[in-house]
């Protein structure tokens, strides 16, 4: 847990005691939820005397892990337990919450954002991924929810999409909540999501003019819900801190506004805890609230003393806070409802694996246990598989495969559908085109760009292999929207092999890969526009995965993945030089 500003002895002693009352005493009663505040809270007919005080509970990147880590479940029962003891509460969402795992592809979200509406979420915005279905399902969606949905940058032809912002009134205190979600969006979902039938771009995320178009989007959000009377303020960024997303991280937006007390920040995954100067020189903290329920963050503001702290609580154990404590309450009895339904069809066991297939380093976890990701930056051995399964259906040359759109790990053990899906959890097809050693290079480097940092449009590849000296800067061009435009200088990507040959630029080439990163310039690659398709979206990527294990391998993944970071396709470099 982290505290937000400096604390004498008596508050230091009431959040140590809330903490402790929430992160274990809550867990261990598995009882009915109590009363809610009159905005969608928990409620089972008991009304708490209030304290007069608040605790604001947000969520990020769930990603449909809605029993993993605290789960509903125990988010429900911290939020319950919070009202019972007189606290009033406030639940938002900071996206990423309808995809990434089967729950959610086989009802395209409408499963989670019934779950959402159970829970009482008071307010949610929408993160790059909440996209993934198509803008019709997402709006669908939107209309489904019984809370708001809020942002102040997204836009269809320079007109906003939804409200900027909204207010909140509790304890006669009046909270703003303003939305924004990384214009990364534009090419970290679909790009067509976001066109017209001429491929025009009419859906946006104030994109322009090197990040102040942005800036001036959350400014003038803040300045409006300030002079409509807002006491606080706090932006639901889906902005995150990795590089690829410069000029629109969180620490770009607070550096370049002010008036925002905190940042309630999504995106990257993490669960760091940060103060720094906003373009006043005041400080503005930045929290985050991991992925798939392994963080809840929150923050409590009492009348007399204003915000008096902000963080995180974090469950870094493997067994969920549900089946631990063995929690039952109104959400858990939802859930479960909703699992049942799927269970027939996930549970059938399609394949076996004798090694653990990963998509975080196998060795190394950040400041709160989590695993760190390492798919989206270096080979590993689900990233093997994955190209194979593509190069093996296609019967290409090589298949190539974005690290962003390989989602889970599949343990040592029996292989479920439902295993399958969370790996591939986007519905995806197979295509092929017919590329030239240039194009291939090409895409190589642009998904090469971010190393040692992140990338979801970092390509695994099968039937070939490459080199990333990193010591090199990035040499790729890109427009305002994110897409690829060039790449001038020295590359950081060499030695290209395909077939064990060194790749000939001039050579045509056929390349498998799902249509997200062959035809619909996902992670904004556009090296292959204008190749010749040969092969149209013809099998779905989480069938095509589980027809490589059943058939080429015999229905079992065997020793040839053992080596978590692959089998040596790719190498990553930092030679000084």
């Amino acid at each position: 847990m982290q505290t937000y500003f400096g604390e004498d002895e008596s508050a230091v002693m009431l959040r140590k005691l809330i903490a402790g009352l929430i992160v274990i005493l809550i867990l261990l009663t598995s009882v009915s939820c109590a009363s809610g505040n009159g905005s969608g809270g928990p409620s089972d007919g008991g009304t708490a005397e209030k304290n007069g005080e608040i605790y604001i509970i947000f969520t990020s990147d769930v990603h449909c892990a809605v029993s993993e880590g605290f789960g509903y479940a125990g988010l429900y029962q911290i939020r319950s337990e919070l009202e019972k003891k007189g606290y009033t509460t406030i639940l938002v969402d900071d996206g990423d919450s309808v995809q990434g795992d089967s729950l959610g592809t086989l009802s395209k979200g409408e499963t989670i954002i019934e779950l959402m509406n159970a829970a009482g979420y008071d307010a949610a915005i929408p993160g790059n991924h909440e996209f993934d279905y198509g803008m019709d399902q997402f709006l669908k969606l939107v209309e489904m929810a019984e809370f708001p949905y809020i942002s102040c940058n997204f836009n269809k032809e320079g007109e906003l999409v939804f409200a900027p912002y909204t207010i909140l009134e509790a304890e006669g205190i009046r909270i703003a909540f303003i939305g924004v979600t990384t214009p990364e969006t534009v090419t970290s979902s679909t790009p067509r999501y976001f066109q017209d039938e001429d491929g025009n771009f009419i859906y946006g995320f104030m994109q322009g003019d090197g990040g102040n178009e942005l800036y001036s989007a959350v400014q003038q959000a803040v300045d409006s819900a300030r002079a409509e009377g807002a006491d606080y303020v706090y932006l639901m960024g889906h902005l995150g801190m990795i590089a690829e997303c410069e000029p629109w991280t969180y620490a770009d937006v607070i550096s370049n506004t002010r008036g925002i007390d905190v940042v309630f920040d999504g995106h990257s995954h993490d669960s760091e805890f940060v103060v720094m100067k906003n373009a006043d020189g005041d400080d503005v903290v930045r929290a985050c609230s991991g992925t798939k329920l392994n963080c809840i963050g929150y923050s409590h503001i009492a009348p007399e003393s204003g915000i008096v702290e902000a963080g995180t609580w974090n469950w870094p154990n493997t067994c969920s806070a549900e089946m631990l404590f063995g929690l039952v309450n109104e959400l858990s009895v939802k859930v479960d409802e909703k699992m049942k339904e799927l269970d027939v069809l996930l549970d059938k066991v399609v394949a076996t694996t004798v090694v653990d297939l990963t998509i975080n380093d196998p060795q190394v976890t950040d400041q709160s246990g989590n695993p760190i990701r390492m798919v989206r930056r270096a080979e590993t051995n689900l990233g093997d598989l994955c190209t194979d399964a593509l190069r093996i259906a296609a019967g290409a040359d090589i298949a190539v495969m974005n690290g962003g759109g390989i989602r889970k790990d599949i343990p040592k053990g029996d292989i479920t559908y439902g295993d399958i899906i969370g790996v591939f959890p986007f519905g995806n097809y197979m295509c092929v085109v017919e590329a030239t050693g240039q194009q291939i290079m090409d895409a190589l480097e642009w998904g090469a760009r971010a190393i040692p940092g992140e990338n979801g449009g970092f390509l695994h590849i099968s039937g070939g292999s490459y080199e990333v000296d990193a010591s090199i800067p990035d040499p790729c061009i890109e427009d305002e929207n994110g897409m690829m435009t060039g790449i001038d200088g020295r590359r950081r990507v060499g030695n290209v092999m395909i077939g064990g040959e060194a790749v000939d630029p001039e050579r045509l080439y056929t390349v498998a890969g799902i249509d997200y990163v062959l035809l619909e310039n996902g992670g904004g690659l556009t090296a292959f526009d204008g190749c010749r398709l040969i092969q149209d979206r013809v099998k779905l990527d989480n069938q095509l995965l589980i027809e490589y294990i059943t058939e080429s391998l015999g229905g079992e993944v065997g020793m040839e993945y053992a080596d978590p970071y692959g089998a040596g396709r790719i190498v990553i470099m930092d030679t000084g030089e």
